[in-house]
């Protein structure tokens, strides 16, 4: 045990077959000292958070609020094996994820008929679907954006790997196939149990990312009981002839929300939130630069779940996402001009492509910890990085266009070859990688048909490929230790590789949370 990097062994140190673990991690006292303090702040938010009375009443109200009660544990398992900067960089990109989540639960409760039945508040709410981003509504001053979906099934089951298991068997109860994707059938199953809020003045649900997406938001329209508006981006976007009938559609958007809310669109502040946002995107772009030398910084989980809370969810519209973005890019800069590694050994460097496994988003730090494979991207970061005019409304609707047509999931899942496939591999020559881990979403079709062709592109140029298969939200159809299997599998048997720690090979978290 101690400070250095593998100085313990994890599997059997941390992992009992039960959902707590076994101790705290020591990482020397200076990070443990560091890693604990922030373990006790995050048990601080949520007392504060459920101190609310509102906020008390919503976690009996909704079954899926109890997942939420694993945030300290979400957060050992993200930052395991972690010391120095690589350590505070998953702290403060993935600790406001978590405060930002707080302030949204409470703004939902507040405005639940159910609890706070506060219907002033909810008539400023828009509500947005979970694959969407938030950007228009950079526009609206006195409005607020809302995803219910988010928090009550897509993080829910960050927090507790069978967090959502109950919604995907009520809905197949229902009559709806089981092979159809997790997510949009969790969703239909919270919506029959009627375990959604009833919020919001208007609703905007997007063509994205797969016709259970489509399904799903049918049916989430139907159960909502207010408009809703389909924003239908082109689907071919990579084509400059259809960037006017996305910039149009973005209009369409904005006047539907104008309509419902009776509030105008405030190009102003559009523009001054859109100059935040650019900022961020600069501030990432930053962070892809040091990835791409020998001392990358800001990996796996930790630029995922950031970039994806910024970009989707932010949107430029909140001040601290920049502050702390800046404060990782100084974080970062500062750790690779002194040279400083994330784990003990730097094998191999990968790009992780596909939808993750939302029940094991801690899969990139036991790629690390046990094998040394270093994720330095993530297909769900590899979105738009154009930025968006702070002075010409037409162009800003055509950039907003093409944001909406780029999002996270659309960019890689919608688009066809030059996007599913072309890009992946100019991103690993980009990124000076040696290795893809392939997720197969057993439930999601949009990769399928790739298969042949990414492994005759890799075999080209020599890169790694591994398949690592799962089911999203269903952890019966592909665990966690199926997964870690088949990376074993490769690692032993085709490069002939012994683990950086053997402990983590093989270890059973079947019950963990």
């Amino acid at each position: 045990m101690g400070k250095a990097f593998g100085s313990e062994p994890l599997g059997t140190t941390l992992y009992n077959g039960k959902r707590p673990r076994r101790r705290r991690e020591w990482r020397g006292f200076r990070d443990t000292w560091y890693d604990y303090t922030r373990w006790l702040y995050y048990l601080f938010t949520l007392a504060k958070f459920m101190m609310k009375p509102n906020n008390f009443k919503g976690f009996f109200r909704y079954r899926w609020m109890s997942n939420y009660l694993a945030v300290p544990d979400f957060m050992d398992r993200h930052t395991e094996g972690l010391r120095g900067t690589a350590l505070r960089l998953a702290h403060e990109g993935i600790g406001l994820i978590i405060i930002d989540m707080t302030i949204s639960l409470t703004e939902i409760f507040k405005a639940d008929p159910e609890i706070g039945n506060d219907t002033e508040l909810s008539k400023k709410m828009v509500v947005f679907d979970e694959n969407m981003m938030s950007t228009l509504m950079g526009g609206f001053r006195n409005l607020k954006w809302v995803c219910y979906e988010v928090p009550a099934i897509y993080t829910s089951s960050f927090m507790c790997q069978d967090g959502v298991m109950h919604y995907v068997d009520k809905t197949q109860e229902y009559g709806v196939p089981g092979d159809v994707c997790p997510m949009p059938a969790a969703e239909l199953g919270a919506a029959l149990e009627d375990d959604l809020p009833k919020i919001g003045a208007c609703a905007i649900q997007c063509n994205t990312t797969c016709d259970g997406s489509l399904m799903g938001g049918g049916l989430m329209a139907r159960s909502m009981g207010i408009p809703t508006f389909q924003l239908a981006s082109p689907i071919r976007h990579r084509q400059e002839s259809v960037q006017d009938y996305a910039a149009d559609e973005i209009y369409n958007a904005i006047r539907f929300i104008e309509d419902n809310t009776g509030e105008k669109y405030d190009w102003d502040y559009l523009f001054e939130n859109m100059d935040r946002f650019n900022q961020e995107t600069k501030e990432f772009l930053e962070w892809l630069e040091i990835n791409k030398s020998p001392y990358p910084q800001l990996l796996g989980a930790t630029l995922g779940f950031y970039r994806y809370g910024e970009y989707m969810a932010a949107g430029g519209r909140s001040p601290i996402f920049l502050e702390t973005s800046k404060k990782i890019t100084a974080l970062a800069t500062k750790a690779y001009r002194n040279k400083e590694m994330a784990c003990k050994e730097y094998r191999h460097r990968a790009i992780l492509w596909g939808v993750q496994a939302a029940y094991y988003t801690a899969f990139p730090n036991w790629l690390m910890n046990c094998w040394g494979i270093v994720p330095i991207n993530d297909m769900l970061c590899c979105v738009s990085t154009e930025m968006v005019s702070t002075t010409d409304k037409r162009q800003a609707l055509l950039d907003l266009g093409y944001l909406y047509e780029n999002m996270i999931m659309r960019s890689r899942s919608n688009g066809g070859y030059e996007t599913g496939v072309e890009d992946l591999f100019r991103i690993c020559e980009q990124m000076n990688v040696d290795m893809v881990i392939m997720y197969v979403h057993i439930g999601c079709k949009s990769m399928a048909g790739y298969h042949g062709l990414f492994e005759e592109e890799a075999r080209k140029r020599g890169i790694h490929w591994i398949w690592v298969n799962h089911n999203l939200m269903v952890p019966l159809d592909g665990t966690r230790r199926d997964m870690r299997t088949e990376v074993n599998r490769y690692m032993r048997t085709i490069l002939k590789e012994e683990p950086l720690d053997p402990s983590l090979e093989d270890f059973d978290d079947a019950l963990c949370w």
